[in-house]
């Protein structure tokens, strides 16, 4: 992490004024120490977050058009459709973009170069989910787009006047539920994949437990949407190092797309109540 106190060495450089003297006068050149260097640190603010943040927005975007292109559907009848296809290079993207999330957690200073790795190969896979859930629920990821983008808004809202505030307490529980649920998926992922989809059936199940399982997980996905905000208004204030911009950036695409896939999951349960 940069040092906070290069942001406050800052040096201006001061032109030598000079020209030489009038005849018959008698000339004394300024004292001077001669010519000042200027450095300004390259350190992180909100303006060039949003900049990286809209472009690893762009770059997903763009992957997950493609992913959506990919996935193969047929109708059955009766206007109904199925995925015949899910692309291979879905599930590639998925794991590459775990990796490269824990990279990023003990290399930040890569961020610049990876977090665009990683919005390419999770918008594949972003883009094939939604097709797949599209084909089985009509409009639902037009719902779920609009879903998190509400509720995007609404935490900024909230943190923005201070109604939500960041304390080492509140970290420490967000964080530590956070922990909690990614070790859960991935005890579960585990399980089904030894013991067949329907052993852990309440992860998919529309009953009152699986509903509620998926608006825990998606408030919380929402909470880290606060962790987030903290992080790029601290991160600015005490003039971290301007990598810590994609670095940032990269956490809350992150967090946006956690928040989408739980949203989507969330109005399929209820779809099918």
């Amino acid at each position: 992490m940069a040092n906070p106190v290069l942001n406050e060495r800052t040096m201006r450089q001061a032109p030598m004024n000079w020209a030489p003297p009038e005849p018959g006068t008698d000339y004394f050149p300024p004292v001077t120490d001669g010519p000042v260097s200027s450095w300004t640190p390259r350190v992180m603010t909100v303006n060039g977050v949003i900049s990286a943040t809209a472009t690893l927005l762009v770059l997903l975007l763009v992957s997950a058009t493609f992913g959506w292109m990919q996935t193969e559907t047929v109708e059955v009848g009766d206007g109904q459709s199925v995925v015949s296809g899910f692309p291979t290079l879905a599930w590639v993207g998925l794991f590459v973009g775990i990796g490269l999330t824990f990279l990023l957690m003990f290399r930040p200073q890569l961020a610049r170069f990876v977090a665009p790795v990683y919005a390419v190969a999770e918008g594949f896979f972003v883009g094939a989910i939604s097709k797949a859930y599209e084909t089985y629920y009509d409009g639902i990821v037009v719902q779920a787009a609009g879903a998190t983008l509400a509720v995007f808004a609404v935490m900024l809202v909230l943190y923005r006047t201070r109604i939500i505030k960041v304390t080492e307490r509140f970290r420490r529980i967000v964080v530590t539920a956070t922990i909690g649920v990614m070790v859960f998926y991935g005890v579960s992922f585990l399980i089904r994949l030894f013991a067949g989809a329907d052993s852990v059936s309440f992860l998919r199940s529309p009953s009152l437990l699986g509903i509620g399982f998926s608006i825990l997980v998606a408030g919380l996905a929402a909470f880290n949407l606060a962790l987030d905000f903290d992080f790029i208004e601290r991160g600015a204030k005490q003039g971290l190092d301007k990598k810590f911009e994609w670095y940032a950036a990269f956490g809350l695409l992150v967090t946006i797309i956690w928040l989408y896939l739980e949203l989507l999951r969330l109005l399929a349960k209820l779809r099918e109540r």
